[in-house]
């Protein structure tokens, strides 16, 4: 603001001294324009407005002083804001507002190219142009001293004005849609209840609702979970075949270092790291016949280094940055245990801590605001190592250039930095939370499908399960999105806009896997193996490797993944369906011998898995592996809906898929419920 008063200085002296009918008025105004502009000329970096300044102030000295004219000190007022409008309109129409040169001063570049800095200018520069007009038009139509009165006071208006909107527009930025569904919804723990009642209600027992409802038994809350399968913990689960054991889905977590939101839930409930998960010490990467162990973040650097030598001092730089960028994310997360999105950072630790995040987290907010093509087109050169760096990605349903950079750091750039571990037993972390849920006073429900969320008024009076009604005044649906507002609530509690916006979420691709039990001692092998070449998603993992106890002595659990659409799969049942199974997984066993030689001879068990098998078990519509879609421009739900007391927990919500991310979702819905209290 005071830039933009020194650039306004020629204009104040020039409607004083020509207001008093001094032609000095003219003269004056273009020396202090020329002061102002020839270090801006020096170093290139022009003010419009400034250049304006010059540019009228010349021409009004040219028409005084040589034609002798008087135009531009009697109509001063009408002339120079008339001037100032054409200016200011301008560079909106050019999408250049003016007042974006004097705010890059005020804060540092990381806030630049930020939308809503943008946002933020276009509207100050629209309010001023709006002022410039105003005030054209009033010396135009009056006279003194109501065009001096009125004039001064438009103009102490947008002053004000520039100096408090922007702190408070990108709070508003932030958290208009949310508020719409900020409601609040008053549980008392202490209160006697029936067999029947509950302080909340949890509908599925994926990891994400399993840690909101752990997290709110230990407050005390009288807890419920429903599952509609036999075991609880959705894809984080395990089955066993003929004295093998095999994971659903989860083979690599994630979130587990020192500051990992997975880490903090553990810590919190007072379980153990190392009784639920192992780390996988090597991640391999097989890219045209090269092998390339991901590990240590040291030894990766160096293998990245030894196999592109003219990249190395790049490939340093880049992992610096992003581990700079990953560690900013968890900075603020010492008192709720997660990071969180814009508009609870408003809710929770008020407008200015959104403000000032850009420059606390600068690292971070510039991967948020790139693709992670754009971070690696930073850095390198290379087509290979950047294909390298990619592998995995299609797991998650997206390509470098439809990546999010922020996203890119927790579902690849993460396992570089901290490892990640593997679930042992499969089962052990959902059975841990859903014994801790049970010996603080809640039940875990198996087989018990919720039918519907019963809705009052728009307001939550609790679950139907067959002919059982269990009351709560808050239900936290671990179902996928569509499963909740397009089956679970009746029709007429949702409008229309809303149940299209849901209706139109893209799923994330799913998997076919084929799971093995072999004799075969495979412990001389990484785990889990990935192909980044023209196998696109394709890993080997083997189970046995990252726990013994998953295969008998001297064998080995290995699961084949293979990134697939569900519509490639005929009807469940069919003859079609079962003749594509067995060829698939023909394939990828072939795969795999490349590999592992000879594995085909030494098979004792095997199982294999469809998307449809995924969607059967889970319930996740198209079987998918995270929910929706993760590119650039796909949006999620909030985790509050338009239904008092109704909250998301999982995939289908802020932060996305993955394992570290959903017990993101449910540390913040447990949080929410609690009231975000620290005790």
């Amino acid at each position: 603001m005071l830039y933009i008063l020194v650039s306004f200085m020629p204009w104040i002296v020039y409607w004083v001294l020509c207001g008093a009918g001094n032609k000095l008025g003219i003269i004056v105004p273009l020396a202090i324009s020329l002061l102002l502009i020839i270090p801006q000329i020096r170093k290139w970096d022009l003010n419009l407005m400034d250049i304006t300044s010059v540019f009228y102030f010349g021409i009004a000295a040219i028409t005084a002083f040589i034609f002798n004219l008087n135009t531009f000190v009697t109509n001063a007022g009408f002339l120079g804001y008339l001037a100032l409008f054409l200016m200011a309109g301008f560079s909106l129409i050019i999408k250049k507002p003016y007042t974006l040169q004097v705010s890059k001063r005020d804060y540092p570049e990381i806030y630049w190219k930020d939308k809503s800095f943008l946002a933020v200018n276009n509207t100050i520069t629209a309010v001023w142009t709006a002022i410039f007009l105003a005030n054209a038009i009033i010396f135009l139509l009056f006279a003194i001293p109501l065009t001096v009165i009125a004039s001064n006071v438009l103009t102490a208006f947008g002053i004000v004005f520039s100096i408090i909107f922007p702190s408070k527009a990108a709070s508003y930025l932030a958290s208009r849609e949310f508020k719409k569904y900020d409601w609040d919804v008053v549980v008392n723990p202490q209160k006697p209840k029936e067999e029947s009642e509950y302080d909340v209600i949890i509908v599925g027992s994926g990891i994400g609702g399993l840690s909101c409802g752990a997290l709110l038994a230990k407050r005390g809350y009288k807890v419920l979970v429903l599952e509609q399968h036999f075991q609880a913990g959705g894809y984080c689960s395990s089955f066993k075949r003929g004295g093998f054991t095999f994971n659903t889905g989860i083979e690599n977590v994630s979130g587990l270092w020192e500051k990992g939101p997975v880490a903090y839930l553990l810590n919190n409930l007072g379980l153990k790291k190392e009784e639920l998960f192992a780390r996988n010490s090597t991640e391999q990467f097989i890219f045209k016949d090269k092998k390339i162990d991901i590990g240590d973040l040291k030894k990766t650097i160096k293998q990245l280094s030894d196999l592109f030598p003219n990249e190395k001092e790049n490939i340093v730089a880049f992992f610096d940055d992003a581990k700079k960028a990953y560690d900013e994310c968890y900075s603020d997360t010492e008192i709720y245990g997660t990071p969180l999105p814009g508009e609870l950072i408003v809710k929770v630790f008020g407008r200015k801590k959104l403000v000032d995040y850009p420059k606390e987290h600068p690292h971070f907010y510039d991967w948020a605001n790139k693709t992670y093509k754009q971070k690696l087109d930073e850095y390198f050169e290379d087509a290979d190592l950047k294909t390298i760096l990619c592998i995995g990605l299609g797991y998650h349903g997206t390509v470098a250039e439809k990546t999010p950079g922020d996203k890119a750091l927790f579902t690849r750039i993460s396992y570089y930095l901290y490892g990640g571990h593997y679930p042992k037993g499969g089962a052990n972390i959902s059975e841990s939370l859903k014994k801790f849920i049970e010996n603080h006073n809640g039940r875990v429900l198996l087989k018990h499908k919720a039918d519907k969320i019963l809705i009052k008024n728009k307001e939550i009076e609790g679950v139907k399960v067959g002919d059982k009604i269990f009351r709560s005044p808050v239900v936290v649906s671990n179902a996928n999105a569509k499963t909740t507002f397009l089956e679970l609530v009746e029709e007429g509690n949702l409008d229309e806009a809303f149940l299209e916006f849901i209706k139109q979420l893209k799923m994330s691709p799913s998997a076919f896997m084929v799971n093995l039990g072999v004799d075969m001692d495979l412990s001389g092998y990484p785990t889990p193996i990935l192909f980044g070449d023209k196998e696109g998603g394709f890993a080997i993992v083997i189970n046995s490797n990252a726990d013994s106890n998953m295969a008998p002595e001297g064998k080995s659990s290995i699961s084949l993944l293979y990134i697939s659409n569900y519509y490639d799969f005929p009807k469940r049942g069919t003859e079609e369906y079962s003749k594509k199974k067995k060829e698939l997984a023909e394939i990828l066993i072939q795969k795999a011998e490349k590999v592992i030689p000879n594995l085909s001879k030494y098979i004792i068990v095997q199982d294999a898995a469809t998307p449809k098998t995924f969607e059967r078990y889970t319930s996740m519509p198209e079987g998918a592996l995270y929910s929706f879609d993760q590119s650039v421009g796909s949006e999620r739900p909030y985790f509050k809906t338009p239904i008092k007391g109704l909250y998301l927990a999982g995939a289908s919500t802020f932060p996305g898929g993955g394992i570290e991310a959903v017990v993101i979702s449910g540390i913040i819905c447990a949080n929410d419920i609690y009231g975000w209290k620290l005790s």
